[in-house]
């Protein structure tokens, strides 16, 4: 079953449960942090973004988990031999007071450390990111200037619960945002441009239980009509039973799927991810090659905390079929599926 939240609606009861498990297509349910009870160190609320094209993408990321902040700023190189820097400064218990904003309509998300500084502002159909970093690549600075438009009128809005108590996963992903803007490291110049250039907003708000592992994969392009096309996929945490997070987008409409499978290649018993993926729905409407051009992975193992990542972008190549039937080809978009475990 999918159950459709169609009216806005409070996200959570006086106990800090859901007050409905399912998926909107707009960001119709209202997120109060007061009514969180699941234990505010267990409370995690991010603003995620990743923009790219075919040659080159940055990905963006201000959190606060409560007993651990962090700031991330990647950059990937997609041509010839394909490259990518990511630096993650942390620190210890923000416990909310890095401010994040409620609702991913409007407002501003920033934060700082002694060498850096990112900053998100939602205002007027615009989103504005902005990010500074000393020292990046090999001593050089980063600077990233972009701005994103055209965000589409639906998108991919879930409510899901944890089996525990006032545990749960509000979450927004914005597909297909064209984007315009600069990118330096030292001297060297990347150009985002709106014609070629797509962004995705991944907006996490939950109270999450200890040890978790997901799937996620996105894509935004043109398809071969000239029209916005991207999905949404992902599994792997919580109860599902009342709606899953895969959606298909085109011309700025969302077309519910049930479950998607991601089909990563095994190779001596474990998981080969740079060799050939092949995901499908279990209604044939999602049927894509995923063809890998870089992995970015990193593992933290603490103990109490681990953090195990494997974010592999790369081209899809396949089939999407909408509510009504159309079926559309789709061939080398860009995009990224990834698996994480997290003990946080």
């Amino acid at each position: 079953m999918q159950y459709e939240i169609t009216q806005p609606i409070p996200l959570l009861d006086e106990q800090g449960g859901l007050t409905r498990a399912g998926y909107a297509k707009r960001l119709l349910p209202v997120y109060d942090r007061k009514k969180v009870r699941g234990g505010l160190t267990r409370l995690k609320e991010w603003d995620y973004y990743y923009v790219g094209n075919e040659r080159f993408g940055v990905a963006l990321t201000i959190a606060d988990n409560s007993y651990m902040g962090l700031d991330s700023i990647t950059f990937l190189s997609f041509q010839g031999e394909p490259w990518e820097v990511t630096k993650s400064p942390m620190s210890p218990f923000p416990m909310g007071r890095t401010g994040l904003p409620t609702t991913s309509a409007v407002g501003i998300t920033a934060s700082s450390g002694k060498k850096h500084a990112i900053l998100f502002q939602v205002a007027e159909g615009r989103r504005q990111l902005t990010a500074h970093m000393d020292d990046f690549k090999e001593g050089r600075p980063i600077d990233i200037q972009i701005v994103l438009t055209g965000e589409p009128e639906e998108s991919m809005v879930i409510c899901t619960p944890f089996e525990k108590k006032a545990h749960f996963y509000y979450n927004q992903k914005i597909n297909c945002m064209r984007a315009e803007g600069t990118v330096h490291i030292g001297e060297e110049r990347y150009e985002f441009r709106p014609e070629d250039s797509f962004a995705v907003l991944d907006w996490g708000r939950g109270v999450w239980t200890y040890h978790n592992t997901w799937y996620w994969g996105s894509a935004s392009g043109v398809s071969e009509d000239g029209a916005d096309l991207g999905f949404n996929i992902g599994y792997g945490f919580g109860d599902t039973s009342a709606a899953t997070e895969n959606m298909l987008f085109y011309r700025g409409k969302a077309h519910k799927l049930s479950v998607v499978d991601f089909g990563i290649p095994m190779k001596d018993g474990k998981e080969d991810y740079m060799s050939p993926w092949r995901l499908t729905s279990d209604d044939g409407r999602f049927e894509m090659r995923f063809a890998p051009i870089i992995d970015r992975a990193s593992c933290t193992d603490i103990k109490l905390i681990k953090s195990d990542q494997h974010q592999v972008f790369g081209r899809f190549s396949g089939t999407m079929v909408l509510d009504d039937g159309t079926k559309l080809q789709v061939r080398d978009l860009m995009g990224f599926a990834e698996k994480v475990e997290n003990k946080w």
